[in-house]
């Protein structure tokens, strides 16, 4: 499931300076965020890697900025992975096969998701998966112990319409095809081929939902063998960025990575809680970003990128 990452093109001109494309919702995504987070991206990156690529919210920005010319997309979902396949090698096709079931749907929708749902978890056909995720609960992929897709449908929605769907689609391959690698791999495989001109960015699952023995999304990650694996990039000198911990309001997300790893923590506000304005709170979310040593060096010898002006900066920004 790989793609070669030379003979790179540049992206397609009439979307180097818009919005980047996202052709599905993924809950955890940095797409609002990813910005900021492109703020630490050093100027001359060789390869933005993202080991739990997810949306890949984070490249698909980057690629539009033109803040590098290659990408390694990985996630240990294989499915998921197999999706991005078809969205950058073959975005017509599955435009198409996307648009023949969003008008199936529209006798029973609700009926017609859990047909989908249980076509898919049987074949894992990658157009069923982007259905799936048009349609589901808050973005939320979730599986049961036998790796089943078990999430339901937001029924208040159809999905995005074919013709945006078929413009996202298109538009990410136009940003990432033939420059882009795509694997399925366990997170470590990957930060270990990382170069010394390449940049990690690290979002791992949602502490809650998968780091635990209840593996609701793919598979687990216990804490200690997410620090154990920091370690491990430190002593090969690695430059990564992990978005990890935070909090609502007085409420706390997740473990804080250990002061032992040496990283340089900072916080992005990312405004009020969807959650807490539905109950009539106002709570904003923080969420931590850690920098490793080797990126805070190479940030501190290198010049801002050409569009870092025009980026909201954060309230800690970067310094020293």
């Amino acid at each position: 499931m790989q793609r070669p990452a030379s003979d790179a093109r540049e992206p397609a001109d009439d979307i180097g300076s818009a919005r980047p494309p996202h052709p599905f919702p993924y809950q955890g995504s940095k797409r609002a965020v990813a910005g900021h987070i492109l703020l630490y991206l050093p100027a001359g990156a060789g390869r933005l890697i993202e080991p739990f690529a997810g949306s890949a919210a984070v490249s698909l920005a980057a690629a539009v900025r033109r803040r590098t010319r290659r990408f390694w997309l990985n996630d240990s979902n294989s499915p998921l992975m197999a999706l991005w396949t078809e969205i950058l090698e073959r975005p017509e096709a599955l435009a198409e096969h996307y648009a023949r079931l969003w008008r199936e749907q529209r006798a029973d929708r609700r009926a017609f998701f859990f047909r989908v749902r249980e076509r898919f978890n049987r074949t894992r056909e990658p157009h069923l998966l982007l259905y799936l995720l048009a349609r589901i609960v808050k973005g939320a992929v979730r599986y049961n112990a036998e790796g089943h897709l078990n999430q339901s449908p937001d029924n208040r929605r159809f999905g995005m319409h074919p013709d945006t769907m078929r413009r996202q689609l298109i538009q990410v391959s136009d940003l990432m095809a033939n420059r882009t690698e795509i694997t399925a791999l366990d997170f470590r495989a990957v930060v270990t081929e990382a170069t010394d001109e390449d940049v990690l960015y690290l979002d791992p699952p949602y502490q809650g939902t998968s780091f635990t023995r209840d593996h609701r999304y793919w598979d687990g990650l216990p804490y200690a063998d997410f620090v154990d694996a920091l370690e491990l990039m430190n002593r090969a000198g690695q430059s990564y960025i992990v978005s990890y911990d935070g909090r609502t309001g007085t409420k706390s997300h997740g473990r804080p990575l250990p002061d032992r790893l040496r990283l340089r923590r900072l916080f992005l506000h990312t405004g009020r809680s969807s959650q807490a304005t539905l109950l009539g709170r106002t709570c904003e979310t923080v969420e931590s970003l850690y920098l490793s040593e080797s990126l805070v060096e190479r940030l501190r010898g290198s010049k801002p990128a050409a569009d870092g002006a025009s980026t909201k900066p954060m309230k800690l920004p970067f310094a020293g």
